[in-house]
């Protein structure tokens, strides 16, 4: 059996790219799992578990630069932490944990593909640019309640689907609910660490049960690195997303992102 590869200029590559993928609404699963199909690496060949611990690597970087640099917004939420924070954050975890542990298996098996993945960058473009026309008030982050807290977590329990955006579905949701671009933003943002967190956490533990092969630690390493440091460097993209401003921009580089691996995808097919 051929020893698993993942080369280190690989690993960093991925590790540069997820920090403003993570941060935009444009999907850092779908870009880590189609930037090496695209240019033909030997990532894309890893074997499917492999790949996901990778992602994993990549998740417990972006979180780890993201409590790092939004420190003074984390501190601030636990100072303050009371009904309605806990609340938010509940209904926000609650849904994308519960539909992560069942179905999650079946989703990657089935919807991880380039076909699949670009079906879900399609969509969430729809979507994204649907709920930002459709939303005409502009309430307040301060009046989030459980039921918008609900919304949320549908939404980040939606981009379970690669190619979908867990930044890029909670912004929707809450445009939906009424919220202004900026707070609505920041809503995204608030919602979504911990559940990156909480993912990393919940896949690191397998990884550790599972074990991984010496011959990747070193690459896993550096991609995780890599991660940290383009995210903590990538956080004003933060500040650029929450001014007010249309979601068309982003919308438009998911639909040709997708029309590039539908071409792609065309081409092998009739060859």
């Amino acid at each position: 059996m051929p020893r698993p590869e993942l080369p280190l200029s690989q690993a960093l590559a991925l590790g540069v790219l997820h920090g403003p993928a993570e941060l935009l609404p444009i999907s850092s699963s779908g870009h880590t799992e189609l930037a090496p199909w695209l240019l033909g690496w030997s990532y894309a060949e890893l074997d499917g578990e492999l790949r996901k611990a990778f992602e994993v690597a990549l998740h417990a970087g972006t979180a780890a630069a993201l409590l790092v640099a939004l420190r003074g917004e984390v501190g601030e939420a636990v100072v303050g932490f009371d009904l309605r924070t806990a609340e938010l954050v509940a209904g926000s975890f609650g849904p994308p944990a519960l539909i992560a542990f069942v179905f999650e298996r079946p989703i990657e098996r089935r919807l991880g593909g380039p076909g699949s993945i670009a079906a879900g960058l399609a969509l969430g473009a729809a979507v994204m640019l649907w709920a930002d026309r459709r939303s005409t008030s502009s309430r307040p982050r301060s009046d989030a309640g459980l039921g918008d807290a609900l919304w949320l977590g549908a939404a980040q329990a939606s981009a379970l689907m690669p190619g979908m955006s867990r930044n890029g579905m909670t912004l929707a949701a809450a445009r939906l609910r009424g919220f202004g671009r900026e707070d609505a933003n920041q809503l995204s943002r608030h919602v979504a660490l911990p559940v990156i967190a909480g993912a990393a956490a919940l896949k690191g533990i397998r990884l550790v049960k599972r074990g991984l092969p010496r011959e990747l630690r070193r690459a896993f390493a550096v991609g995780a690195g890599a991660s940290f440091v383009s995210t903590f460097g990538s956080t004003w993209l933060i500040r650029q997303v929450e001014r007010d401003r249309s979601p068309l921009p982003y919308a438009l580089y998911r639909l040709a992102l997708a029309g590039t691996v539908v071409r792609r995808l065309w081409q092998h097919r009739n060859r």
